[in-house]
């Protein structure tokens, strides 16, 4: 017996997934994923083994932040749009430079600072939070975009996924 139930009409879950895609920033998804992984970490007391976190993290971050500029110095090179939520808006395929490693070097590089953020934060719980980061950007924000650039440019994306890895 339960205590309440909730009827939900069928498909409108997949409705509800939708409306997710390409909708909140992903800076923002970040940033709220990062305050949660800080409040993990106050209400857990376990300890990663990292000898000098401060240093080990900052040294990640530096990574991370290397991936993110590659990334927007190549856009803007290619003079086409680093907004995340249009990508519709794409004047080019940009498959040089650090795209030559992944296809999404910002998102990498987002993923680099929260797993830094994990070190700093000294717990192993918040490594939660850049598994979470790359399980929502695959299904709300890489997917769709994938979706958008394929019909922008056909083949050559479809080749240019063949090729680069959605990651690393």
């Amino acid at each position: 017996m339960y205590l309440f139930q909730i009827v939900v009409p069928r498909g409108s879950s997949i409705a509800l997934m939708k409306v997710l895609e390409n909708k909140i920033p992903p800076p923002i998804v970040g940033l709220l994923i990062a305050a949660a992984m800080w409040g993990l970490a106050r209400i857990t007391a376990a300890t990663l083994a990292v000898p000098d976190p401060v240093f080990a993290a900052s040294a990640v971050a530096l990574v991370g932040i290397g991936f993110d500029i590659a990334g927007i110095v190549s856009f803007r090179l290619a003079k086409t749009t680093v907004n995340p939520l249009r990508p519709e808006k794409a004047t080019a395929l940009v498959t040089s430079g650090i795209y030559r490693i992944t296809r999404n070097p910002m998102y990498v590089g987002m993923l680099l600072l929260l797993m830094a953020w994990a070190i700093y934060l000294n717990s192993p719980w918040a490594l939660i939070g850049p598994l979470v980061f790359v399980l929502y950007m695959n299904r709300f924000q890489i997917g769709p975009e994938e979706k958008a650039l394929e019909a922008l440019f056909g083949d050559d994306f479809i080749d240019y996924k063949r090729r680069v890895r959605r990651w690393l």
